[in-house]
């Protein structure tokens, strides 16, 4: 199979990696890709949310499956666009529908399915700028913290968690009359605070059935101890210890079948993974966000523990036989480092050669921001630059490996979360 790559991150390599083991695999392109991805296939000069140029690449040639990494291009409708082209119609495309990327397209939407088909979330209200003093009388009904989200894609920035009532209004304010988040914050969604642990629970599913992939947690602030600015996140481990058998039970029965069911009743087509963003509440899930495509560094974390051949799987999901598939989980703990450039996530500067990447040992290396240089050195390219993930026999062990590698590795303004796990140690 010919295999299209969208994307250019530590998720895209960790895919890329695993698609190029697949014996289906006969060739891999990767667009745009980093220096990572080269070392997996062929990496394109394509833009991953510009539909037109990756239509005209799959059929120019013959592509047989389109995996998408990013949301960007789903919210787009890149399915949509190439299901309704004949010339292309036999593409398997893995990701959902347009109307399948409003559950992360548009927080509204996702509040509204969720509300629809009885998942547990938060409660909440939705405003825009005719309904401003709404949103402030709303405000004042809740409890702090108050939490804020933009409705539309913001780049992981849109959800801001304000302490005081006057910030949460100033807030209200900059985002609804000054569009704070641009088209993004037309809309906003205030949410009830939910107070417990984070974690992140992903499926893949064919439209009919779902296979369960592993657990995982990240960890988005730049600082220690959960200090600081968000980010895309720092690290990530898998599987989380408290989502054990019961949760987990918990979690199919009141969010996965009712989601999956939901698609299902409300016609919505939907082929590829669903992130599920859970917050364990005194043991019970709720749902804080979906996610449409899977989550960046969690994919350096779970797919290496997957040891099905990603292809066969994704291979099923054309076909809608997933049900026919078992997923084999290595029982292994992963535990992944991201390495990020001085600044991060503000201002950061790229260009900064990377020295030691063949002292890594006992670790995989997925790279996230990297590019060749014209001296054909790896050097820095974004603010996210290289994660590296372990195996151990817990978490622990993992994580050390993990953390004695990230100090072999060396670029000017290294910087990366000494914490990692250590509060589901």
């Amino acid at each position: 199979m010919k295999v299209l790559l969208l994307g250019s991150g530590g998720r895209e390599h960790t895919l890329a990696w695993k698609i190029a083991q697949s014996k289906y695999c006969s060739k891999l392109y990767i667009a745009p890709g980093n220096a990572g991805t080269s070392l997996c296939g062929i990496n394109i000069t394509l833009s991953d949310s510009n539909v037109d140029e990756i239509k005209a690449f799959i059929i120019k040639e013959n592509i047989d499956m389109l995996v998408v990494g990013p949301e960007q291009a789903l919210v787009n409708g890149i399915y949509d666009a190439i299901h309704s082209d004949e010339a292309c119609k036999h593409v398997i495309v893995i990701g959902p529908s347009k109307q399948g990327a409003l559950l992360e397209g548009s927080k509204d939407y996702a509040k509204g399915f969720m509300q629809r088909n009885h998942i547990p979330t938060a409660a909440y209200r939705s405003f825009t700028k005719d309904n401003v003093a709404a949103a402030y009388d709303y405000i004042d009904s809740l409890k702090p913290p108050y939490v804020l989200k933009a409705d539309g894609l913001a780049a992981g920035k849109g959800v801001l968690i304000c302490e005081d009532v006057e910030e949460a209004k100033a807030e209200v304010k900059a985002m609804l009359l000054a569009a704070k988040f641009g088209k993004a914050s037309e809309k906003l969604v205030i949410e009830e605070y939910l107070k417990g642990i984070e974690l992140s629970v992903f499926i893949l599913t064919d439209a009919k059935s779902y296979l369960i992939l592993p657990s995982a947690k990240d960890y988005k602030r730049i600082g220690e101890n959960d200090t600081g600015l968000n980010t895309g996140g720092m690290g990530s481990v898998s599987p989380v210890p408290f989502a054990d058998e019961e949760f987990m039970q918990k979690v199919e029965q009141r969010i996965i079948i009712p989601t999956v069911e939901g698609l299902k009743k409300e016609a919505i087509d939907y082929k590829g993974f669903i992130f599920f963003g859970l917050m364990n509440v005194a043991g019970d899930p709720y749902v804080i966000e979906y996610n449409v495509r899977l989550g960046d560094p969690e994919t350096e974390s779970v797919i290496p523990r997957i040891e099905n051949d990603l292809l066969e799987l994704f291979k099923h999901v054309g076909n809608q036989s997933l049900e026919q598939i078992q997923m084999h989980i290595n029982p292994k703990a992963t535990a992944t480092i991201m390495l990020v450039s001085k600044g991060y996530p503000e201002k950061y500067e790229k260009n900064k050669i990377i020295n030691n990447l063949d002292k890594v040992n006992d670790s995989l290396l997925f790279h996230a921001g990297t590019k060749y240089g014209e001296d054909n050195k790896v050097r820095t390219n974004g603010g996210r630059v290289l994660a590296l993930t372990s195996f151990g026999n817990n978490l622990e062990e993992a994580l050390a490996i993990s953390y004695r590698n990230a100090e072999h590795i060396d670029f000017e303004n290294k910087y990366y979360r000494p914490d990692i796990g250590r509060d589901v140690l």
